[in-house]
């Protein structure tokens, strides 16, 4: 399994949002990043300035969101998508697109139930559990 440190993620990032504004081509996992990367115009700053980028510290406390965990969730959702993994989710963030309108809404949404997830396996001490998230996705994708 790849494990990037804090500084590989921030500089992947990065690097993909200069690459994207020159104009120069990008890796295929860049490609899905710059997506996402045009979702979010309100990080754009912090991605121009690698240097800041490897310094900056984001807590709960301070109120400010970490945009490279949020765009590394948008990633993790988008190859769960990819890839069906685990089974039922390209249709359950397909159904909560439709119904939001919006693919981009829908991964916030699920990125609150992945966030669940990764937490109950964190406090639990136990493997994520991807049929509960799962389950939480399909929850909100068929709520009225």
């Amino acid at each position: 399994m790849f494990q990037p440190s804090q500084s590989d993620v921030r500089r992947f990032f990065c690097s993909t949002y200069l690459r994207q504004r020159s104009g120069a081509p990008l890796e295929p996992m860049q490609a899905v990043a710059a997506r996402w990367i045009d979702e979010h115009p309100e990080y754009h700053p912090e991605l121009a300035d690698e240097a800041a980028a490897l310094q900056a510290v984001y807590t709960v406390e301070e109120g400010r969101t970490n945009p490279f965990l949020h765009l590394s969730m948008h990633l993790s959702i988008a190859e769960q998508v990819a890839i069906d993994q685990p089974t039922g989710i390209r249709q359950a963030v397909d159904l909560l697109a439709a119904r939001r309108g919006s693919l981009h809404e829908a991964h916030h949404e699920v990125m609150e139930c992945l966030g669940e997830m990764v937490w109950a396996s964190q406090r639990s001490g136990l493997p994520p559990d991807g049929q509960a998230y799962l389950e939480a996705v399909r929850r909100r994708a068929t709520a009225d």
